[in-house]
């Protein structure tokens, strides 16, 4: 496949490294061809760097997969050539990609109209009052829609492009690449970008965040609210506001989202038997892991795996 990548002046040198990261080093099996394409030769990005592109931004249209990694302010309208060349790509098929605000320019283009989208959470509210005919999820870490995919803010675009690796490239690939880059195996799109997740300041606060990271990594625990308060020193009240803050939810809605996380992880490993993978991810059965799913992510279990190999 051809990927292009899209660069623009003042563009984020992570940004830009982001795609390059997953689908642009030599180690990659799939052989892909990547490259970056712009208005212009030279570009000044942020942080004093001048990158040149070897291809104009018309190349985008040989391209199958066309991303856009961001863009330097959401205020600020898209360059209308990038905004033609991303309506172009979508009218003849190719998988259209925002990464981050990035998502600000398939919205202006008309390509998330009754679709679901996600962005950056700081910039969530703005997006949905600009674009009120999206179906925006400020929660999600990435969507995708098929044709249109976009994620959330600055490192979620690994995720969402070591997603889309494993769509064309199947799951192992995009596991092996992530080993490759030192990052875990990627996340869901229907794990959180935990939006109100501040640092914690008391001792009090440093115990809840412990707990909850040791939930996430061993899903298979079951804590009761009040067991848990009684183990943090706190009461249940004080914890459940604490969760929340943290998590933008409750205590079981992290825990399913963790359950459902180590349940994708042993797919991707090739085990077999919902009830099997129901049992080793923390679910009491086979239908209360289909259920999960469902609400979280819209696909049965079956459909989403499928996902990650689908080219």
């Amino acid at each position: 496949m051809d990927i292009a990548i899209i660069a623009y002046d003042r563009i984020s040198p992570f940004m830009l490294s982001t795609p390059l990261a997953v689908f642009g080093e030599p180690y990659l099996k799939g052989g892909h061809r990547t490259f970056v394409c712009g208005s212009g030769e030279v570009f000044l990005a942020t942080g004093g760097l001048r990158i040149e592109a070897a291809h104009p931004l018309t190349a985008a249209r040989d391209a199958d997969i066309v991303i856009l990694p961001g863009w330097r302010n959401p205020e600020e309208p898209v360059s209308t050539d990038i905004i033609e060349e991303l309506r172009i790509a979508h009218d003849r098929g190719a998988i259209v990609v925002g990464l981050c605000l990035g998502a600000f320019a398939l919205a202006e283009a008309g390509l998330l109209d009754a679709r679901r989208a996600t962005t950056h959470w700081a910039r969530v509210d703005e997006f949905a009052r600009r674009f009120p005919a999206v179906r925006l999820d400020p929660a999600a870490i990435f969507v995708d829609e098929g044709q249109v995919v976009t994620s959330a803010g600055i490192a979620a675009g690994l995720d969402c492009c070591l997603h889309l690796l494993a769509r064309i490239s199947g799951a192992e690939e995009a596991n092996r690449i992530a080993r490759h880059l030192v990052v875990a195996p990627q996340r869901g799109e229907g794990q959180p970008q935990l939006i109100d997740r501040p640092a914690p300041a008391t001792s009090a606060e440093r115990r809840i965040a412990d707990a909850l990271e040791k939930l996430w990594a061993e899903p298979q625990e079951n804590p009761s609210l009040d067991a848990l308060a009684k183990d943090i020193g706190m009461s249940r009240r004080s914890l459940t506001r604490h969760i929340r803050q943290r998590t933008g939810g409750s205590l079981g809605g992290w825990l399913k989202r963790a359950r459902i996380a180590r349940a994708q992880e042993i797919f991707l490993k090739g085990v077999k038997g919902l009830d099997r993978i129901a049992l080793q991810s923390g679910f009491p059965d086979a239908q209360s892991l289909r259920a999960a799913f469902r609400s979280e992510l819209g696909l049965t279990p079956t459909q989403w795996l499928a996902r990650q190999h689908r080219g």
